[in-house]
């Protein structure tokens, strides 16, 4: 106001004055005009600038953040500098700018085909470079299989991605790309989310009281006798002794009725406790081979506690989420792993095609984990197995044969067997070799065996099984490719005419009440010489190639039995080398090291037997 006034007056005094000479004074009155009004406009100009300047960044946006919060529904804080330029090396550059490259390759060529290119794009406006997530995940669900198992190779394969990438991937891929990612072995673990909340338990409740209502409620007729005892002494007893693992026609009931999550709480509080993750593991196993129940174990957040495990470097724990995953996965994987049967190789998806089996059988008190590890020495109780497997392993199989004949798939299969009836176990049981063949023939066959050449491995008690097998195998139409494909066997001290535990068992007190599988050992079995007979002559017909190992060191049976379990007599088949080793029963199946004889002679069996077929 005051600059505006003063011109005024230097208007007037122009009209009033009357000295100096008229022209001087107008142009000197004009220059003035000039000055202040140049500085009005120049200090109005500064004004404006200033404030438009501050609201703008008053009012300023990121818009990263925005374009980000456009693609989750969850709130993710990002750790580093939003600025572009900060953070970012010559890689990540020459990544963004290749996929902004391959992504107008595919607009262009899109346009051309008339195809449209991921109509997802033409609503969210995204980073260029981000676009290969956005990508992978339309070709997960793409209707051609091979684009969807290709896709999960590439997301499995993918290091370099942020955080919030993953999470996306975790939140909006479907249950099918889930379960193949958890099988892949270089997935990252945050593909996957964090299990829903369990529900909160009931007041005056616990856990144990939940199970005991869970096992109470499932019905109790028309089942198995054993499944029936089994469910009654878990109940009387209101432990955790998790006896659902047996009820195999419970898995509705048990979904129905919150067990999932129930089993998941368990899962939780027990992570001290391997033996019973691995009972609970064994149920969700059982579970899984009903496909009408994957979804809601996929809901459940069982596939993310599996995905965990498998990367773990305890091989049973592995191994049973392996099964888990292997019969939710039914896009990769045909085959039912029915209860007891575990795949030791391969555990995850792989492009290595698979040429033949090698299945191993144990025997008498064995496992199908404890009976093929390395054996115990001093220096491997001290040492880690996680720190060289090759010089100590708790499955030799899965760590040495694997690794030697990585085209095999190599399965472990365990039964419950008992030396002695004191032993607490269903009073209704009692397994013969023969009803225990037939139920394990099933098994096998439902996990595909006899689909490729088989190369049998068994020790002791086992090795009977084996041969029953085969037999029964021989008589039933639907399983002779079981025959047909059968090259090989390998016996570890397998009691072909009998065993001295048998005679022994009726003199000590601990045997005083022998369990069936240890009568039916026995060297004056007329069932034992039966299938002795009958084996060397199928076995003779179809030319199996058989190798038989032989201890030639007593075995210590508790602290006070000392006897030869199987005799050299007795562990000649008939036909194959028969080959004698200077170790006890325990320790026959269980090399000292890699390079020992008795692996070193059982791969080189393995791969004589197989060469035509892992040649193709």
């Amino acid at each position: 106001m005051s600059l505006a006034a003063y011109c005024v007056i230097c208007c007037r005094r122009i009209g009033t004055s009357t000295s100096p000479p008229k022209s001087d004074t107008y142009w000197r009155d004009i220059r003035n005009i000039i000055k202040f009004t140049g500085s009005l406009i120049l200090g109005g100009s500064l004004f404006l600038t200033y404030e438009v300047l501050a609201l703008k960044k008053a009012l300023a946006l990121d818009t990263q953040v925005v374009e980000r919060e456009k693609m989750k529904s969850y709130i993710y804080v990002h750790t580093v500098s939003l600025d572009k330029g900060e953070n970012h090396g010559i890689a990540w550059q020459a990544r963004k700018e290749l996929h902004k490259a391959v992504r107008k390759v595919l607009a262009t060529s899109a346009k051309i085909l008339r195809n449209p290119f991921a109509d997802a794009f033409s609503t969210v406006d995204i980073e260029d470079h981000e676009c290969a997530v956005w990508l992978l995940l339309r070709k997960s669900k793409s209707d051609d299989k091979t684009a969807r198992l290709e896709a999960v190779r590439e997301m499995s394969e993918t290091h370099h991605w942020h955080d919030y990438q993953y999470r996306i991937i975790a939140q909006a891929c479907d249950p099918k790309t889930l379960i193949g990612l958890a099988r892949s072995k270089e997935s990252d673990l945050r593909f996957f989310l964090l299990p829903p909340p369990l529900p909160c338990l009931k007041e005056d409740s616990s856990t144990e009281e939940e199970l005991r209502q869970l096992l109470a409620s499932l019905p109790q007729t028309e089942l198995d006798e054993c499944i029936q005892y089994f469910t009654s002494l878990a109940l009387s007893e209101s432990s955790q002794s998790l006896a659902a693992q047996k009820i195999s026609t419970h898995c509705d009931k048990i979904e129905a009725n919150g067990g999932l999550q129930l089993l998941q709480r368990l899962y939780r509080l027990h992570k001290d406790c391997p033996k019973v993750q691995r009972n609970i593991m064994r149920i969700i196993g059982n579970m899984a081979l009903n496909e009408h129940l994957h979804s809601s174990i996929v809901r459940s957040g069982w596939v993310s506690i599996m995905a965990e495990a498998m990367k773990s470097h305890h091989i049973m724990e592995a191994s049973h989420a392996a099964r888990i995953l292997a019969n939710l996965d039914r896009e990769t994987v045909q085959e039912k792993y029915q209860d007891g049967v575990y795949v030791l190789h391969p555990q995850y998806r792989t492009s290595q095609p698979i040429k033949a089996d090698v299945l191993f059988i144990h025997g008498l008190m064995g496992a199908a984990f404890k009976t093929w590890r390395q054996q115990d020495s001093e220096q491997a109780v001290i040492e880690k197995p996680t720190e060289d497997e090759d010089r100590y392993t708790t499955c030799w199989p899965k760590t040495w044969l694997a690794k030697d004949c990585p085209a095999l798939r190599i399965i472990s299969v365990e039964y419950d067997t008992s030396l002695s009836d004191w032993r607490a176990r269903c009073p209704m049981e009692r397994r013969s070799i023969a009803f225990r063949s037939n139920e394990l023939l099933r098994k096998l066959r439902a996990a595909g065996v006899g689909d490729r050449p088989v190369v049998w491995i068994s020790h002791s008690m086992g090795g009977l099984l084996v041969k029953k097998m085969l037999l029964e195998a021989s008589k039933k139409p639907e399983m002779s490719t079981v025959i047909n494909n059968t090259r090989g066997i390998i016996f570890y001290s397998v009691p072909h005419h009998g065993s001295h535990l048998a005679e022994y068992s009726v003199n000590v007190r601990y045997l005083l009440f022998p369990s069936l599988e240890v009568k039916e050992l026995s060297k004056d079995s007329p069932a034992l010489k039966k299938l002795q007979d009958d084996f060397l002559e199928l076995a003779k017909d179809k030319n199996f190639q058989v190798l038989n190992f032989v201890e030639t060191l007593p075995t210590y049976i508790g602290s006070m039995i000392k006897l030869h379990v199987v005799p050299v007599e007795s562990a000649d088949l008939g036909i194959g080398d028969l080959i004698p080793v200077d170790v006890n029963h325990l320790n026959i199946c269980k090399p000292k090291k890699k390079d020992a004889f008795l692996y070193q002679r059982t791969l080189q069996f393995i791969r004589e037997t197989l060469a035509k077929d892992l040649e193709n």
